[in-house]
């Protein structure tokens, strides 16, 4: 849930507060081409299930859309829990770890590297989740890596369009680094949004679930998650949602993006069979209460869990927590625990499914 309390809209204009945070609450295509002549026209392809005239949808034809009556209520009634006390650490991340490893940067920003790639998901480095830097979910703690400090990045996988996920600053500032912008890769109708930062050269490449791009040998397919997308209250799921699966030689790796617990992920496993388990999952585990209002949309701890069963994967990280106060009701410091939770009661193991100190780098096993 993106509970962003101003809305930017295309020439830099704020609107009032109160219109800005019912956007926030957030916390198309060629499909539709005219018939013409239809005597003579060739037949049209039936578009997915999920592509509509109103926008996307889920894959079971759910939307997530709250009414503005619920996001008032909540947002009014709400306090943000204490800070964790000690505050949680962070570490210096280990840039020379050999592949394949990852980073924790913070949130849904994770730096992988694996054949020969510097891979980002999600790229968040300001200080808020926000479209002005006043206001809006704030960083706690210590950023542990700033864009200067990244090895040259390679591909950015972004999930969906919520300032959580997407920032335009952190994009500037990938887009500038030396040696050349990475290649970006996109939901459906997101690139609309690159073009409009008028970055010269930028690479930008969308996808549809299912759909793949093969950057220097390893495969990039998105896929589906319950989710939804919105910067603005006029654009609620315009854009495409997802995670990925990153299908390297040696190593295979999901991430999910923001997502409700649904029959997506054994439908993964089972579209993605033939090619071997997973590696890791980077599942998100935090950003889950009040619980009945977030259900949709984010899963819990206990649900992250599950999706790590559906998956198949020989090891799973939690992200998507600790990061952005004032994003949900459940303190920073809990996801963790409640996760140590749900493993005893799944039976896994405790390594099976982690957490990580932000910044912390892990070298992964398992290589092909």
């Amino acid at each position: 849930m993106k509970r962003l309390i101003f809305v930017q809209r295309r020439r830099r204009r704020l609107w009032p507060a109160g219109l800005a945070l019912l956007a926030a609450l957030g916390l198309g295509s060629a499909w539709w081409a005219a018939a013409g002549d239809r005597e003579h026209a060739p037949a049209v392809a039936t578009p997915p299930a999920h592509h509509t005239a109103e926008g996307f949808r889920n894959r079971d034809g759910s939307t997530i859309d709250k009414s503005q009556w619920e996001v008032w209520r909540w947002q009014l009634s709400r306090r943000d829990p204490p800070r964790p006390q000690p505050p949680l650490p962070v570490v210096a991340p280990d840039l020379q770890a050999p592949e394949p490893s990852i980073t924790w940067i913070g949130h849904s920003t994770v730096l992988a590297r694996l054949s020969g790639l510097a891979v980002l998901t999600d790229p968040q480095f300001s200080e808020r989740a926000s479209p002005v830097s006043w206001a809006g979910p704030k960083r706690v703690g210590t950023l542990p890596l700033t864009p200067a400090q990244l090895p040259h990045i390679d591909v950015v996988l972004v999930s969906h369009n919520h300032y959580d996920h997407l920032d335009e600053a952190s994009v500037r500032a990938l887009a500038a680094q030396p040696g050349g912008a990475p290649l970006f890769i996109v939901p459906l109708k997101l690139k609309a949004w690159f073009d409009d930062l008028g970055l010269a050269g930028l690479r930008v490449v969308e996808l549809d679930w299912w759909q793949s791009h093969v950057e220097r040998g390893v495969e990039f397919m998105l896929t589906p998650a319950r989710h939804w997308s919105s910067r603005t209250p006029f654009d609620r799921q315009q854009t495409l949602w997802g995670g990925f699966a990153v299908l390297a030689p040696e190593f295979r790796l999901i991430y999910t993006g923001d997502t409700g617990y649904s029959r997506d992920f054994t439908d993964i496993r089972q579209h993605l069979a033939h090619r071997g388990s997973f590696d890791l999952a980077l599942i998100p585990v935090g950003c889950y209460e009040p619980r009945e209002f977030m259900r949709a949309q984010h899963v819990n701890p206990t649900d992250a869990a599950q999706i790590h069963l559906d998956l198949g994967a020989r090891r799973s990280v939690g992200v998507h927590w600790g990061t952005f106060e004032g994003l949900c009701d459940e303190p920073l410091d809990q996801a963790p625990r409640d996760l140590a939770t749900a493993r005893r009661q799944l039976g896994l193991a405790d390594e099976a499914f982690t957490v990580l100190k932000h910044g912390e780098t892990l070298r992964l096993q398992g290589a092909r």
